[in-house]
């Protein structure tokens, strides 16, 4: 199944942010957000789920992907997680949304994450693969286990320039690697992973991506206008929105699952897992619109 709905670009922080949207004009609102190293293609059994029980369904790509672009050269290349998740805000924003559920994985996981604990009087409720999944800066640069640092390995690869050239040159190679070894039991075609490895081609992909794991590390600087974001999330703070999390017990990044982030939810919350690997919106997209609609449930029944 493919988007079949026109391409709409809008305005939005300091980005043009491209997206697809699907389902009634006045339907309630959610926000799909990918991953890396995916693209909007990952909801497209999702969104017409949503779309036939009455959403309004926003699926952008994320900056550094698509046709999604920066307004100005002189913008940070930045892939921090105050980033992401700042743009979805500015997308509601332009979109004049005043609330939204959110829901993602991966980096779109991350974002929803970081925009619900920052500005949830925004947000209706949320979604995330995995878990909580706001980035420990402090724990994410010390060492993990060597199974999951092995998993890891294209995070160690991008702390280099040699990572820089390795990605820049063999982005469809390398990328298609990690889906292959993410979701070990996932039996995607050439035209699926083809039809989403175009949005790597955006001018800002590597730069993005690479910033993205090197903030992370510790090994280069965030965006200082973004520092006092950084400040909140390096607190840990809580999620208080209804939110519902998601596991695929097949994936290798997630070994042991994240049922113990219960913790860190300080609403409604609950945790479900299901026999999938990392692309969870590709392998069960089901499962992941109904966590959706369970959540627009709550929040109608309120």
């Amino acid at each position: 199944m493919v988007f079949t709905q026109p391409l709409k670009t809008i305005r939005a922080g300091v980005l043009e942010i491209a997206y697809i949207e699907t389902g009634p004009a006045d339907g309630w609102p959610v926000v799909l957000s990918h991953g890396f190293p995916y693209d909007v293609n990952a909801y497209a059994q999702v969104a017409p789920i949503l779309a036939a029980r009455g959403a309004r369904v926003i699926v952008p790509y994320l900056r550094g992907y698509g046709p999604t672009r920066f307004l100005s050269a002189k913008t940070m290349r930045s892939g921090q997680q105050a980033a992401l998740g700042k743009d979805l805000i500015s997308l509601l924003d332009a979109l004049g949304l005043e609330r939204a559920i959110l829901a993602g994985f991966d980096w779109g996981g991350l974002a929803s994450c970081v925009a619900a604990a920052l500005w949830p009087q925004r947000v209706e409720g949320l979604v995330s693969y995995a878990g909580y999944d706001v980035i420990d800066l402090r724990r994410q640069r010390h060492a993990f286990a060597p199974s999951l640092e092995c998993a890891m390995w294209y995070q160690h690869l991008f702390q280099s320039e040699r990572g820089r050239e390795c990605l820049e040159d063999n982005r469809r190679e390398l990328c298609r690697m990690l889906w292959e070894q993410w979701s070990p039991q996932w039996k995607f075609d050439d035209i699926t992973f083809d039809r989403s490895a175009a949005s790597f081609e955006n001018p800002d992909f590597v730069d993005v991506v690479l910033h993205s794991y090197r903030f992370a590390f510790g090994t280069e600087s965030g965006d200082p206008e973004l520092q006092d974001l950084e400040n909140i999330l390096a607190t840990r703070p809580q999620i208080a929105v209804p939110a519902i999390t998601l596991d695929g017990t097949q994936d290798p990044l997630k070994p042991g699952g994240t049922a113990d982030h219960s913790v860190m939810f300080a609403g409604p919350h609950q945790h479900r897992a299901f026999a999938c690997g990392h692309a969870f919106p590709f392998e069960a997209p089901e499962a992941f619109a109904e966590a959706i609609l369970d959540l627009h449930e709550v929040s109608t029944s309120a």
